[in-house]
């Protein structure tokens, strides 16, 4: 069901820790390249982000369980589990030789207005579209409850906005007030913003129902069934994508002068900014291949890196599965 409110406030917390991350620590928010460097190279910069995004299950699953998605069964079968570990390695292939997903390259990159990054989303975006509408004629997208149409709107309980909203105050506070006046330059102030951004992250994925394979599926939906089509996700570009450019255009990571030292202005908790270098220059077969790939497991099961670590943690099975063909993938 459209979920405009719940959606805004997600959005809102996705822009609050992909851009805390940046004007604290001077990194992008790349859920592909972290997941995988925890597992193959872990190293202070990707294992508290990851834990942070583990560990967002806990506050959803305390204080508002319903919003926790309704899960499809994971693998029982031979064949169920052929199918979870071929759609895992096609994500992992994909985000790693497209050289990114829908948080490094869609929510921080076309932020950062790297055209790079708008070619990659376009391209994944297309591919997933085709796939659940064209290639599955959309037999993989669920119907919303009692055949209502799914751009029905549905609004929070008062649990859910209190929630919310309180979580949104909450993160705005941290990120703007208590992290620059309360922490210094050091990698223990680095790690443990880590930890807050990942924290934050996981929860706005649960707000925003991106954590939800099929709310992401029903994204798709317009072409094959408009009554299964559910706008929500389109909110993050407003409140997510939006914020995330303007704060990228205010701050000029790198070229932007510190008025007190006359020099270029850094990140509030690191010495310099580790912002990608690639350009258009660098793309290659393996980018576009990559992108199209990522697009393909996307709209075969709605699922991208970020929402699968969550979907491992609350539905182990299928996250092992998941999570091998995912490394296999990421190794190729």
């Amino acid at each position: 069901m459209f979920t405009p409110v719940h959606t805004s406030l997600g959005a809102i917390l996705l822009f609050q820790s992909s851009s805390g991350l940046l004007l604290h620590n001077g990194a992008v928010f790349g859920i592909s390249s972290l997941l995988s460097g925890c597992v193959f190279n872990p190293s202070r910069d990707n294992v508290p982000i990851i834990a942070g995004l583990l560990s967002s299950v806990i506050p959803i699953y305390l204080f508002v369980p319903s919003l926790i998605p309704l899960y499809p069964l994971a693998p029982t079968s031979w064949a169920s589990v052929a199918s979870t570990f071929g759609t895992g390695f096609l994500l992992g292939w994909g985000t790693k030789n497209g050289r990114g997903c829908t948080s490094g390259h869609m929510l921080c990159g076309l932020s950062r207005l790297s055209i790079r990054s708008f070619i990659a989303t376009t391209i994944f975006f297309t591919t997933a579209f085709l796939t659940a509408n064209v290639a599955l004629g959309g037999q993989n997208i669920p119907p919303c409850a009692s055949g209502i149409p799914c751009y029905t709107p549905v609004y929070p309980s008062a649990a859910e906005l209190m929630f919310m909203v309180g979580t949104t105050a909450l993160t705005s506070i941290t990120n703007f007030l208590a992290v620059p006046r309360g922490l210094g330059k050091s990698d223990k102030s680095r790690m443990i913003f880590s930890y807050v951004a990942g924290l934050q992250f996981g929860i706005g994925l649960f707000f925003t129902g991106m954590a939800n394979p099929a709310k992401v599926l029903r994204f798709f939906a317009l072409l094959a069934n408009p009554s299964r089509f559910d706008p929500s996700l389109a909110l993050i570009v407003l409140f997510g994508i939006g914020p995330s450019l303007i704060t990228f255009l205010i701050t000029k990571p790198g070229h932007r002068i510190d008025k007190k030292t006359q020099g270029l202005l850094k990140p509030t908790l690191a010495d310099g900014w580790r912002l990608p270098t690639a350009t258009v220059a660098d793309i290659d077969w393996r980018f576009i291949v990559g992108a199209a790939v990522f697009g393909v497991a996307w709209g075969l099961q709605g699922v991208c890196p970020g929402p699968a670590v969550l979907r491992a943690v609350l539905q182990p099975t299928w996250g092992i599965v998941e999570m091998a063909g995912y490394m296999l993938g990421n190794l190729i």
